[in-house]
């Protein structure tokens, strides 16, 4: 049961974080889009990497299948090129990564 509740509560906060990420890198590129939308690519993301990881394993093959297909959902949610959308999920990643580095994770303190 305890495991449960810490993924559970892990899985949350993972959320909101990636919301909060999405959000503030989108508005650093222009976008206006709130923080609804925001919150439909964390959970779109998640639920891409989780079906191409189940599928394919965990390796590159599945990053990278991952990665395009979140590019088209960036791309049909804000509406933008594949050019900017790239751009947008490169510094989303880049930041995701720094913050993570001073979060704990659920492989971690939690």
């Amino acid at each position: 049961m305890a495991d449960t509740v810490t993924t559970v509560l892990g899985f949350i906060v993972a959320l909101i974080v990636s919301t909060i990420v999405i959000w503030v890198v989108t508005k650093l590129f222009g976008e206006k889009e709130g923080i609804g939308t925001a919150l439909i690519a964390a959970i779109i993301g998640t639920i891409i990497y989780t079906i191409a990881y189940w599928l394919l394993g965990d390796g590159t093959l599945a990053s990278i299948i991952g990665g395009i297909v979140w590019l088209l959902a960036l791309k049909g949610l804000y509406k933008i090129g594949w050019l900017k959308a790239l751009v947008i999920a490169i510094v989303i990643w880049l930041l995701t990564w720094l913050v993570g580095l001073f979060l704990p994770t659920l492989t971690g303190p939690l």
